[in-house]
């Protein structure tokens, strides 16, 4: 049974209105929607045009640089505007889908703060995205609460900081449209979150805060400012109520993180390592460079040359800045069932939290609850009881352009990285496909950034004159073909349950040598995806 709600004028949703729904689809809120969708939607269509000219112009050599125009902000002595009482200690972050479970999970882990997810770990169908607003609503007003297999899960007295991630630019929200147009998915996440929550945060001594994703470009970030601006305006809250942490996960944003804290600095949080779109955002950005192509994703770490200046970069921006440098996401899972991996796996955790903590960073992402406590140990020997390490400045980091592009390690490629890829992609998008963004694979936690790893890896090793396995065979499209029907069959053993349940993977496996083998590159695999759910 469905309801009916009254729309805008001007305003037509295409998908069901569940039991529920309506108190997330009120009248104002729906208004307040179309509002800033009239106002910025055409700032966000130039600025996705804009993405498509540069992409024109790297496929076509161009190399990126830091901006001459803006040189006078990297040089200038300026600093964000001073972090809200519960968001300057933030060394352990947890993040996950808006799932009800989850939520309430993480916000009970012990972590500092929680990210909750509409982007990469969450699948954007209709009932994902609104249900995931109303569980929302009812976190922040502590009533939420569930029964499930015959346990009871309820928020503690102590919970993590609430910091909500919508979708990125290039994401629309297909079921809503504003003068016959679709309406931005990011807009639209950010819209309905803020008029349903920021007054009962405000009241609770907390906030209305935001991720960031995906931006590749200060204008980007400045078209999210403004409408943080008219937003607070609208709703009557203060200027500068609204903090956003910008996840730098494209390499074009790397060269620009100056100036994406400058446009946000009144409602700037800081700045993320996002480093699985990080190392997607470089196959895709030099995926016609002969010159370019990197080893097995499992080479591709924090410390290869690449991403070890970015991460460095990254902090020393921040400090400099007064805003705050919150490292990455490691993969690894615990595993319980093999205790010897799951030791291997518990001991990656640690290092990977440790740099972070060394370097300087202020803290860092898990994506598992029983990571929390190793994230939070090596964090506290560096910081001890202080809340961050904002003032550990890194004069000593000196990153030049040749830096940020010294693409190593090329080698090895091996079938088992190739296979690797294909399995994890056809698993990750059938899990998609049916409604899940977030999934252990073979002990990582994938989701749509660590897919889109293995699915761009594969395009451009076919195309790269140095796309060779380590036993001199070049990776070719019949052999991505070969491999991607052997590898679903492995992926369906491992799934199990009924043909109808294992529907959605063959699907993937078709869409995934699609993607990889077509001539064109897609920008994003779920583009094409999320029109089929």
């Amino acid at each position: 049974m469905t309801q009916s709600i009254t729309l805008p004028k001007g305003m037509d949703i295409t998908a069901a209105i569940q039991p529920g729904f309506d108190a997330i689809l009120t009248p104002d809120a729906l208004a307040f929607v179309a509002t800033l969708h009239r106002q910025f939607e055409p700032r966000r269509q130039q600025l996705l045009a804009a993405r498509v000219e540069r992409t024109k112009r790297l496929d076509a050599g161009e190399r990126p640089n830091f901006l001459e125009a803006t040189k006078s902000i990297r040089e200038g002595d300026w600093k964000v505007a001073p972090l809200p009482a519960d968001l300057q200690c933030r060394r352990v972050e947890i993040t996950g889908p808006v799932e009800r479970k989850m939520i309430i999970n993480a916000l009970n882990s012990g972590a500092d703060s929680y990210m909750t997810d509409f982007e990469d770990s969450n699948a954007p169908n209709w009932d994902n995205q609104i249900t995931g607003q109303i569980n929302l609503m009812d976190a922040v007003r502590r009533t939420i609460s569930l029964e499930q297999n015959g346990k009871s899960y309820a928020l503690n007295d102590k919970t993590a900081t609430l910091i909500v991630r919508p979708r990125g630019w290039h994401l629309d929200e297909k079921h809503v449209s504003v003068d016959g147009q679709r309406v931005s998915g990011g807009i639209f996440d950010f819209a309905l979150y803020l008029f349903h929550n920021a007054k009962e945060l405000i009241a609770r001594g907390s906030g209305p805060y935001f991720y960031l994703p995906k931006m590749e470009s200060h204008l980007e970030a400045r078209l999210w400012n403004d409408i943080f601006v008219a937003a607070q305006e609208g709703l009557g809250i203060p200027r500068g109520t609204i903090r956003a942490t910008v996840l730098v996960e494209t390499i074009l944003a790397a060269f620009e993180m100056d100036e994406i804290l400058y446009e946000l600095r009144e409602h700037s949080s800081g700045l993320n390592a996002g480093r699985w779109d990080y190392i997607f955002s470089a196959i895709k950005k030099f995926k016609s460079d002969p010159d370019f192509c990197l080893a097995d994703r499992s080479q591709i770490t924090m410390t290869v040359p690449f991403m070890r200046a970015y991460a460095l970069e990254l902090l020393k921006t921040c400090h400099k800045r007064n805003a705050p440098a919150i490292g990455g996401m490691s993969a690894l899972i615990p595993i319980k069932s093999n205790p010897t991996a799951n030791d291997r796996a518990m001991a990656g955790v640690r290092s990977d939290k440790a740099r972070d903590a060394t370097d300087g960073y202020d803290g860092g992402w898990v994506a598992h609850p029983g990571l929390v406590p190793i994230a939070m140990e090596e964090f506290v020997k560096v910081l001890g009881d202080r809340p961050n390490q904002i003032g550990k400045q890194r004069a000593d980091v000196q990153i030049a352009t040749s830096d940020l592009l010294d693409f190593r390690p090329e080698a090895p490629i091996t079938e088992a990285g190739l296979r690797n890829n294909v399995n994890v992609g056809i698993h990750y998008l059938g899990s998609w496909l049916a409604g899940n963004g977030c999934v252990p694979i073979h002990n990582l936690m994938e989701d749509a950034a660590t897919a889109e790893i293995s699915r761009s890896q594969v395009w451009q090793w076919i195309r790269s004159p140095k796309g060779k396995l380590d036993d001199g065979r070049k990776v070719t499209a019949s052999m991505v073909r070969d491999i991607t029907i052997d590898e679903l069959e492995k992926v369906k053993l491992s799934v199990g349950g009924t043909a109808a349940n294992l529907k959605p993977y063959e699907r993937a496996a078709k869409i995934f040598e699609q993607m990889s083998t077509s001539e064109q590159f897609t920008e994003f695999l779920t583009l094409p995806l999320y029109e089929e759910i």
